[in-house]
């Protein structure tokens, strides 16, 4: 047997957080098990791309991961730019509006997925304490008073090549297994978890784009009645790149894919009414379907769900990753605090009124962040005119209201009044 302190399933941009987390704020032993390997970057651009707010760029700051990122490929943007495609409404988001935060010098970044994984991940694995299992997948958990028992699946195994067959892993003990695996769950289903779950009735198309006007560094969002539509400026810094997230009715994500790339772009110049110019789609495009999702409960005896094991939301406001990146470092703040009244390095992990008061923060959080999106989702999408005038009216008023706008930002930037620890900059 292999005894660890937490076993991790899921070495993605949550999981691999919660792992340098726990290292940062204790002497645990970290297993971390996922056999989907690490993706070197290519010439081009990834199509999935985070929105990686304030409060998340702190947290890999003070995980010592932020340079590692910075010095890859990454785009800042300083403005935000949303409109109404069928009225009269707009809103811009400047960082000159943070008046009260002088040295905030950007909005947010827009980072491919895998300049984030690959610098969490060789950050971890240069951790003796943080232990990978990457050949083989998970079987079965069963979780006792005082631990939790894993065994691996040894029919199959990640390695390609019959010739090189990989030795066989000891099952693991740990105190802990947390789920940061995804949408789809496999450690949610283990913990025979009740899931709350609602069709958008949405599908996102996402791509790769060039504007001939550029991006300004500026993030850009119309709203069309089928639903939005986002350009999200990428690398180099002043190119003219955009990754899109478009999210419509099934029907016309269809419709949309089955156009040529040329009609494609031509479609996304006219939805854009040519505020970046002409688009010119420079990708494939990869269409998915969107699903509110929210676990009844994040913890079940010795077994936690982060990110989107938990919960998903609807991308529209580029929030998700950055929801689950709180849940890690909040997790890995609750079980720092059920040590702190030990006189022992190795702390009391498990204990169930701790891990309930985690989870029913985070879960106040999440449901928060649905209803919001909810909220934004169902008032763009009524199409009466004198509705549509009236929320003209409304944008209008709120771009010219300071106070109320200044607060937006603040929640977009993740900078709220309570923070773990690791989310909150550290003062020179």
């Amino acid at each position: 047997m292999q005894k660890f302190d937490v076993l991790i399933v899921g070495a993605g941009m949550v999981g691999l957080t919660l792992a340098l987390s726990l290292r940062k704020t204790s002497n645990l032993t970290i297993a971390i098990a996922d056999t989907l390997p690490v993706a070197e970057l290519t010439e081009e651009p990834e199509l999935r791309v985070s929105a990686i707010n304030v409060a998340s760029q702190t947290i890999f700051e003070n995980l010592s991961v932020w340079s590692a990122i910075i010095n890859e490929r990454t785009q800042a943007y300083q403005h935000m730019h949303i409109w109404d495609k069928s009225g009269i409404g707009k809103l811009n988001f400047s960082v000159n509006d943070l008046d009260t935060f002088p040295q905030q010098s950007h909005l947010g970044w827009i980072i491919e997925n895998n300049v984030i994984r690959n610098a969490l991940w060789n950050k971890a694995q240069a951790d003796e304490n943080i232990h990978f299992f990457t050949e083989h997948k998970l079987a079965n958990i069963a979780v006792g008073d005082s631990e939790a028992f894993a065994s691996f699946d040894m029919s199959q195994t990640s390695n390609a090549k019959a010739d090189m067959p990989m030795p066989m892993p000891m099952p693991i003990i740990a105190k802990l297994v947390v789920g940061a695996d995804g949408a789809n769950s496999w450690v949610r289903k283990q913990m025979d978890m009740a899931m709350i779950s609602r069709d958008y009735d949405h599908h996102a198309i996402v791509a790769t784009v060039k504007c001939s006007q550029g991006h300004k560094n500026t993030a850009w969002q119309v709203f069309m009645p089928e639903g939005p539509l986002a350009f999200l400026p990428l690398f180099p810094k002043g190119s003219d790149t955009c990754s899109i997230v478009y999210s419509t009715s099934p029907e016309e994500a269809t419709r949309l894919t089955e156009l040529s790339a040329v009609d494609f772009s031509k479609e996304l110049t006219a939805a854009s009414d040519g505020k970046l110019g002409t688009i010119e789609l420079i990708s494939d495009r990869f269409t998915h379907p969107l699903t509110m999702r929210l676990a009844q409960d994040f913890v079940k005896g010795r077994m936690v769900l982060i990110g989107d094991a938990a919960h998903t939301i609807h991308p529209l406001a580029g929030q998700g990753v950055n929801l689950g990146l709180l849940d890690a470092v909040s997790l890995a703040k609750n079980l720092s605090l059920q040590g702190a009244s030990e006189n022992t390095n190795q702390l009391n992990i498990g204990d169930q009124k701790q891990l309930k008061a985690f989870s029913r923060y985070r879960k106040s959080e999440a449901i928060e962040m649905i209803g919001a999106m909810e909220a934004i989702k169902q008032t763009f999408s009524i199409k009466q005119p004198a509705f549509s005038f009236l929320r003209g009216v409304g944008m209008s008023l709120l771009d010219n209201f300071k106070p109320a706008k200044k607060r937006l930002i603040h929640q977009a930037l993740g900078l709220k009044t309570e923070l773990p620890d690791l989310a909150i900059k550290k003062l020179n």
